[in-house]
């Protein structure tokens, strides 16, 4: 199978979760912070990785989200340390 090139996978945790907002279009728009750590061989030595990134999650995924942090969301920003597979396709 052929990836397109505007194609992202990406394992890693939810960290934050703020409360779920609406766009002024109307669109359910949830922010979140995404977390990832792996090791992997590199030049025969093992390399940590760590990456952190700020995301947006609109429409149903947006929804879906919010419902499974449910009432966690009614403070605010959350720390979820949830993990999760987010498939961005």
């Amino acid at each position: 199978m052929i990836t397109p090139s505007n194609w992202l996978d990406l394992t890693a945790c939810i960290t934050e979760v703020d409360a779920l907002r609406y766009t002024p279009a109307g669109l359910p728009a949830l922010n979140l912070r995404l977390e990832h750590a792996s090791e992997l061989i590199e030049a025969g030595q093992p390399r940590q990785v760590k990456a952190g990134v700020k995301a947006v999650a609109f429409g149903v995924l947006a929804e879906r989200l919010a419902k499974r942090f449910g009432a966690a969301l009614g403070a605010g920003t959350v720390r979820a340390m949830q993990s999760a597979v987010l498939n961005l396709r």
